[in-house]
């Protein structure tokens, strides 16, 4: 972003009246007075590490989050926090350090950034807050690709949060039940994100933003995060949309129960030499967790540690995303999601390997599958596992959507995102997993690639679609192409890449077979992504 100017923004308690926002002006958050930068251009406030928690340290490590200890005098935030505990990964591909993050990690790490072009406007402006990837064992927001000052600058706040990862965010234990007033524990790293959406509701205006126009969205781990933040009873009336990017799927997320958490729970405390939470809590967390490589296949660490995610904890989740739909008991809410092209892992080393792989996913299915999508050569193998996660991807999609449909009111809007980011020295990855995000917050000066103008112009598309989605729920807009809402009766989706528009689910015989399959006990073989 190059230079920053420093200013400084005193707070007020949001629920006084005052004067339109300045640089020169004093407005505030509820904890006191902070400072924060801006852009070159002086047209964006940008403001970075502002803790929306207290750090889960000490006797909170492993306790919902608590609000964030009030200050004097001024808090800079003109800087990004430590991000949360997680291995050292800083760049394995398709994801280079672009995607990573940049900071050192630290249990004290429940900060998020802020940036906002609407300081002293009106109409108040409507609010994107992002929940960033990496299979709830990485990531952070101060990823280079989720800068939010570009989105600002045309005229939606962008926010961007850490949230608690592994074992320090999703351990669940008998004996951190019992401490519950909620009788229940794990899924710390949700009820982070929830902290974070409350703080913003609360705290928004004094940063220009709509509080009755927040939309969540998220990538990956974000796109669940955000699933479950819809199905959660305790987000009611926090967020107007959602944002699911490479997460809506009726092939589900597993979510143990809570009593299959807490004897996990018990496993781990016992591999660390105790059975005592007071003790577990006394370790360093340096002790807690290891730094492996990550594997080849998935990028997904090894280590017992960062094997933790969310659960059916009886609290934050009482039933799974599309029970909540089903009974329905989800936060009716205007939904923009999709799928990558290429957004699969577990590819095939070659023809026979893919054949095996069918066997055991497909069960009776597989040698229809075959037949659909042959593996009579390596090369042919390759393409079929391509086409066939492609065409699964689109077809357990609309079935998500078409259950969906069945108690929303509220609209929801699906694409298939297939332009992949020019990489003449790795073609192979196409629109791979994140791959449109560079291009749906318009950052694709974030990234040394051989641009075109095309890629600018598609980049401006996207990042219009989810601007207006913020804004009214709806993508659409002038010089944008058609996009429908979703309707059952029509087995399409929106393409979204060099020939934006309309896209089948998939051939017809190659869709039926997804039906049958995807609706029949042996889907549950079938891997998320």
């Amino acid at each position: 972003m190059g230079a920053m100017r420093r200013f400084s923004i005193l707070v007020l308690t949001i629920n006084l009246c005052f004067a339109a926002p300045g640089p020169s002006q004093r407005i505030s958050t509820e904890s006191g007075v902070i400072s924060g930068l801006l852009s070159d251009d002086g047209r964006v406030a940008i403001f970075k590490g502002i803790p929306y928690a207290a750090p889960p340290v000490g006797h909170l490590r492993w306790h919902e989050p608590q609000p964030p200890k009030k200050w004097t005098g001024v808090f800079e935030a003109t800087r990004f926090s430590n991000n949360c505990v997680q291995p050292s990964v800083r760049e394995f591909l398709p994801w280079t350090k672009e995607f990573m993050l940049g900071s050192d990690v630290s249990e004290d790490c429940l900060y998020l950034n802020i940036w906002s072009g609407a300081l002293g406007h009106e109409p108040r402006a409507p609010v994107y807050v992002y929940v960033h990837g990496g299979a709830f064992t990485g990531g952070s927001g101060d990823v280079s690709v989720y800068d939010g000052e570009n989105l600002a600058r045309r005229g939606i706040i962008v926010i961007t949060l850490n949230y608690r990862l592994g074992v320090l965010g999703f351990l669940a234990h008998p004996a951190l039940t019992k401490e519950s007033p909620h009788h229940s524990s794990g899924n710390y790293g949700l009820l982070d994100q929830l902290a974070a959406l409350r703080w913003v509701s609360q705290n928004i205006a004094a940063f220009g933003g709509d509080a009755k126009r927040i939309t969540v969205g998220g990538q990956s781990a974000g796109a669940l995060s955000v699933s479950f933040l819809v199905a959660s009873p305790l987000t009611k009336d926090i967020f107007a949309g959602a944002v699911a990017e490479s997460g809506s799927s009726v092939i589900n997320f597993p979510l143990p129960t809570l009593p299959v958490a807490e004897h996990r729970g018990e496993d781990y405390a016992k591999s660390k030499g105790t059975d005592s939470i007071e003790r577990l809590r006394d370790i360093p967390w340096q002790k807690l967790i290891t730094s492996p490589s990550p594997t080849k296949a998935s990028g997904s660490p090894p280590d017992p540690a960062f094997s933790f995610s969310p659960i059916l904890d009886g609290w934050f989740l009482r039933s799974t995303p599309a029970d909540a739909f089903a009974q329905p008991q989800q936060n009716d809410v205007a939904t923009m999601t999709g799928w990558n092209a290429d957004d699969y892992f577990g590819r095939p080393a070659d023809a026979d390997t893919f054949r095996k792989q069918a066997e055991r996913r497909y069960g009776s299915f597989a040698q229809e599958f075959l037949r659909l999508y042959p593996a009579g050569s390596n090369t042919e193998a390759l393409a079929s596992y391509k086409e066939a996660s492609r065409d699964r991807n689109r077809v357990a999609m609309y079935l998500w959507a078409s259950a969906r449909a069945k108690t929303a009111g509220m609209p929801a809007y699906t694409y298939f995102f297939t332009h992949a980011i020019p990489w003449p020295e790795h073609p192979e990855f196409g629109a791979f997993h994140t791959g449109e995000v560079p291009y749906i917050f318009d950052n694709l000066d974030r990234l040394p690639r051989p641009w075109k103008p095309e890629d600018r112009e598609f980049a401006h598309e996207f990042s219009s679609f989810l601007i207006n989605f913020v804004s009214t729920g709806n993508p659409n807009g002038a010089g944008l192409p058609k996009w429908a809402a979703f309707n059952p009766a029509s087995k399409m989706t929106m393409e979204i890449g060099d020939h934006s528009g309309p896209m089948p689910l998939a051939s017809g015989e190659k869709e039926q077979f997804w039906v049958r399959y995807l609706s029949s006990p042996e889907s549950a073989k079938a891997p998320f992504i």
